[in-house]
């Protein structure tokens, strides 16, 4: 009976992981979908590499550093337990791999290729693991300090803040560092416009970022018995508030009717567990009001060019689903309490100070040491051509 709940827990966790590797490809073509076409090849391989280092990174340090295992044991100790061991550390490297995923859509079309993978490295070997250690495995006594002046800990249950709000807020310092877009923002305050060069891969990246939300958030339980079905209906909830004010608010606007169920999902993964349906719902749509108010805000008055608005929807969302799991999980909003806004308040902030500085930091050392943009020029041309020598299609078809 053991074998099988192992093996079952196994198989439950690593399609989660699966669910969520997929949600890379998601990424991608949003990405691909927002950008111009001349940057379009440059936003698939990036994501796809920024993964292969962040696994690379997060196997042999970043998963050490969170959770106190190795894998240099012989392969006979690893595969007890049906590898359960080997394929949670599968389903948390989706999840750390997803803080250069998210700051790649706010540096795109400006941004030089190897020193983002250099940042990937850092961030997924040290910064992010040293905040999910102290969150999500009691690490530096977090927790425990925090349940000493709340009563209860900080709670966040699939990773509004330990993975949404801190790649948004990594990526905030980054977009600052680089810099605009060449000829986004004029001199006499005119704003050019960047149309998505190709609405149908961005409506794609969405859908598979969306269905994938479902491992993201469900399978965080990491066992089958732990497995909630409300986790389920929260994360559908959210999804569809999210994409009702996105709609509404963005004036029939595609871009925001897609980010819409993005922004609900990111904000209602950390009280998932613990609210109502309605509750849920709420969160949801106004993180996607939200989301449209502070994009329209940050690109055209503070001037900002956050390409995907990457800090918006992982940022800003990512920190009020923080906030509103303490509010909307507690028994009085009809969830199943446990939670504290102050603790929310906490951990919340805390995040945020950790990605701050050490977005400031890493961008800055690099930005100084090798250089963070593409030149003139090579912007001018298309990342993709600069760095791949290629573009997404040919401009002629070959005669011979």
């Amino acid at each position: 009976m053991d074998n099988f709940k192992t093996g079952a827990d196994a198989l439950f966790i690593l399609a989660g992981a699966i669910m969520v590797l997929a949600m890379h490809s998601g990424f991608a073509f949003l990405e691909l979908g927002t950008v111009r076409k001349k940057n379009q090849v440059n936003a698939l391989v990036k994501i796809l590499v920024d993964f292969a280092i962040s696994t690379i990174a997060y196997f042999f340090i970043g998963y050490g550093i969170a959770y106190g295992i190795n894998f240099f044991s012989g392969a006979e100790v690893l595969a007890e337990k049906s590898g359960f061991e080997l394929v949670k550390f599968f389903f948390l490297l989706t999840f750390a791999a997803a803080i250069p995923a998210i700051i790649s859509g706010g540096v795109a079309e400006r941004a030089k290729f190897n020193p983002q993978l250099i940042a990937t490295f850092i961030l997924v070997g040290f910064v992010y693991p040293f905040f999910e250690g102290m969150v999500w495995n009691q690490q530096y006594g977090f927790q425990s300090w925090v349940k000493s002046l709340t009563g209860v800990e900080f709670h966040d249950f699939a990773g509004s803040v330990v993975v949404h709000a801190v790649g948004g807020w990594v990526a905030l310092p980054a977009v600052l560092l680089l810099g605009a877009r060449h000829g986004r923002y004029g001199k006499d305050g005119r704003i050019s416009a960047h149309p998505p060069s190709n609405i149908p891969f961005l409506a794609l990246g969405a859908w598979i970022l969306a269905v994938g939300w479902f491992g993201f958030n469900v399978m965080s339980a990491q066992t089958v018995d732990k497995m909630s079905g409300l986790v389920a209906i929260n994360s559908l909830m959210a999804m569809v508030g999210g994409t009702l004010t996105g709609w509404f608010f963005g004036k029939n606007d595609p871009g925001f009717s897609y980010n819409g169920p993005l922004a609900g999902l990111v904000a209602v993964c950390a009280g998932s567990d613990l609210m109502h349906p309605m509750g849920a719902l709420l969160v949801g749509g106004f993180a996607g009001a939200l989301f449209v108010m502070m994009f329209t805000l940050v690109q055209n008055k503070w001037k900002i060019d956050d390409v995907l608005g990457v800090w918006p929807l992982h940022g800003l969302c990512g920190a009020m689903g923080g906030i509103a799991a303490g509010i909307f999980g507690q028994t009085q909003f009809g969830g199943l309490g446990g939670v504290s806004l102050t603790a929310q308040l906490i951990g919340t902030i805390t995040g945020i100070l950790i990605a701050l500085i050490s977005g400031f930091v890493i961008y800055g050392v690099l930005k100084k040491a090798v250089g963070l943009r593409l030149d003139p020029e090579e912007e001018y041309e298309g990342a993709d051509l600069s760095i791949h020598r290629i573009t997404s299609t040919p401009d002629r078809e070959s005669t011979w």
